[in-house]
């Protein structure tokens, strides 16, 4: 199974996200903001990323931004959660990465299916 990097700012979705995953056999490391899981990154080498846009202290686009300057990390997928729904938001994070986008609120089916689209 797979190593997931799940970060948001809530810890609600934080929860949400380690126990779907988790339920599935995947290891969930989580992290409340960018730079935390940016430290985590360094530490913990992971197959896949789940990160929400709208953060404190560093924003899921500067997250990508810097997750891809990394070793090892400029093909893993980073997967943006979000509540927004403009496309400039969209647009910038594909131009430093994502590689998808889930809209909140969260589903089950839809965070696995992200799961087996992105490294199945």
């Amino acid at each position: 199974m797979a190593k997931i990097l799940s970060v948001d700012d809530s810890r609600v979705i934080r929860e949400m996200m380690k126990m779907i995953l988790e339920n599935q056999g995947h290891e969930v490391i989580t992290a409340e903001d960018g730079r935390e899981a940016m430290k985590l990154a360094r530490k913990h080498k992971v197959d896949m990323v789940f990160s929400d846009i709208n953060m404190p202290i560093m924003s899921g686009i500067s997250l990508i931004a810097k997750l891809k300057t990394l070793p090892g990390y400029e093909n893993v997928p980073v997967v943006m959660l979000t509540t927004e729904t403009g496309e400039f938001k969209k647009e910038k994070a594909k131009e430093y990465g994502a590689s998808g986008w889930l809209a909140k609120p969260l589903t089950e089916d839809r965070v696995l299916n992200a799961v087996e689209r992105m490294i199945g």
